[in-house]
């Protein structure tokens, strides 16, 4: 009795979606290492501004600035992954990728309780991905800022290390990093480069939230600190520091 109840509240649930206001789709299946999406955007978000991406025999590398839409567009492939393969719709024009097994390491906090890291959560978060990753079927593997819990020279060659192993040839990567040395070495181990900007007009920030292809090629994290009125000698004594050793 209760899978039954269960089965036609998931009916009127999934019919209730498909008679909605919301833009769906029928997704489609296919065999080969392919991802391609067109106009797929967010169902929880307002006005949500829609992206396509193709990838063939690739994963992604994605860069950009805070609040530029990174964790969101690949928690957008993600969540429309799962709803493709469960209740066979997706919000976008066209959604054509394989079944895929889904794994993420987004959300990752230290725990006092289990007295682990920050650092140790997500070592121990990315071996699940890594273990995963042996298995026959295709994964679809979605993360945000990997290793961010350790400094800058372990975290790029770490996580170089471990997505170039992620990505086999039957696996999806999609990864949001801050951390534009890795476009250099990934681009040649079959990543393909995408990226999200922004404009500043009269200090003021301006995002279109559109997925662009190629890496990121401004920074604009001291200009953000200038606009919300840090003091002068703290934006002066940063542009020095970023002329004299990263120019």
């Amino acid at each position: 009795m209760f899978l039954l109840i269960g089965e036609i509240d998931v009916a009127i649930s999934t019919a209730s979606l498909k008679s909605g206001d919301l833009k769906i789709c029928t997704p489609s299946f296919s065999t080969s290492n392919k991802l391609d999406v067109s106009a797929i955007y967010h169902p929880l978000i307002e006005n949500c501004i829609p992206n396509n991406v193709n990838l063939f025999d690739k994963s992604m590398l994605l860069t950009g600035s805070n609040m530029s839409g990174k964790s969101t567009f690949i928690r957008t492939v993600a969540i429309n992954s799962i709803l493709a393969q469960t209740l066979h719709i997706c919000f976008a024009d066209s959604y054509t990728a394989p079944f895929y097994k889904v794994y993420s390491s987004i959300r990752i906090s230290d725990d006092l309780l289990k007295d682990t890291s920050y650092y140790l959560q997500e070592v121990l978060a990315i071996k699940e991905l890594i273990d995963a990753s042996k298995d026959k079927s295709p994964c679809l593997f979605v993360l945000d800022e990997i290793f961010k819990g350790t400094n800058t020279i372990e975290r790029i060659s770490g996580g170089k290390a471990i997505l170039s192993y992620l990505n086999s040839e039957k696996n999806t990567v999609l990864v949001a990093t801050h951390d534009i040395e890795l476009t250099e070495l990934l681009e040649k181990e079959h990543y393909k480069l995408y990226h999200f900007s922004e404009v500043i007009k009269s200090n003021n920030l301006f995002f279109d939230h559109k997925i662009k292809e190629g890496k990121l090629t401004t920074r604009n994290a001291i200009q953000i600190l200038n606009i919300y009125k840090y003091p002068s000698e703290i934006i002066t004594a940063a542009k020095e520091v970023e002329k004299t050793y990263f120019s």
